[in-house]
């Protein structure tokens, strides 16, 4: 396990990761899909790929080597904790052929708690991925033998959610000693650039690159709102 840990480990400080993670229902949302964006990923420099759902995983998989960080995605009634929250995602997603599984590490009321979820994807020789939204969070993940923190959640677990990463956080682990993985809101190059500056080991790149619809949304707003300043400035 020492030997395939540190493997992945230095595979994905290569580089980025890619979150192929379509829209809930949207035009995209169909395994042969996914595994289209994520061959395409890779073709573009991606050393590594985050992928949600089980028959997703299974399709991904079976077209590539590369390092996977596999989720499951749950929305409960008695908790707000939706990355794979069970004992029994953890096994399908090993089974499916997750290298790492990744956990909502959060303080919150949960179904299992942190550190058994972290026993089970150890049992079953994956590496153990925590997505955290502050550096208490972080820590205590490592304490348990967490192999990759991520800042996934800084900025999800309350309102408004900023539009900037958390690069404090980032700098904070790493000061720590984590492997680092920087995800959330790094939606340009220089966003990730400025991960790695603060000390991230990997940085995981979603909505910006297989998310059409949000970069659509993005364009849109940014023409629309060109548009209207242009209107302001004719005669009247």
């Amino acid at each position: 396990m020492g030997e395939v840990k540190t493997q992945t480990l230095a595979e994905l400080a290569q580089g980025f990761v890619s979150s192929c993670q379509p829209i809930d229902n949207g035009p995209m949302d169909c395994p042969e899909i996914v595994a289209a964006m994520a061959k395409a990923s890779i073709l573009g420099g991606a050393v590594g790929l985050r992928i949600e759902g089980i028959n997703n995983l299974k399709a991904v998989r079976a077209q590539t080597s590369v390092p996977i960080i596999g989720i499951v995605k749950r929305d409960l009634k008695d908790s707000p904790v939706r990355i794979t929250p069970f004992v029994e995602d953890i096994a399908e997603l090993a089974s499916a052929g997750a290298d790492i599984i990744a956990i909502d590490a959060t303080d919150r009321d949960r179904p299992v708690p942190i550190n058994r979820l972290v026993e089970a994807i150890k049992s079953h020789g994956c590496l153990a991925m925590a997505d955290c939204s502050n550096l208490e969070e972080g820590l205590y993940a490592q304490s348990l033998g967490v192999d990759i923190i991520g800042s996934t959640l800084s900025g999800h677990v309350s309102q408004p959610t900023p539009e900037m990463p958390d690069l404090e956080l980032v700098r904070a682990l790493a000061q720590k000693g984590c492997f680092v993985m920087a995800e959330g809101r790094y939606h340009s190059p220089q966003l990730a650039a400025q991960a790695i500056q603060a000390g991230a080991n990997c940085v995981t790149v979603g909505s910006a690159i297989t998310r059409i619809e949000h970069i659509c949304q993005w364009f849109d707003a940014s023409v629309k709102q060109a548009k209207a300043k242009a209107a302001e400035c004719l005669p009247a």
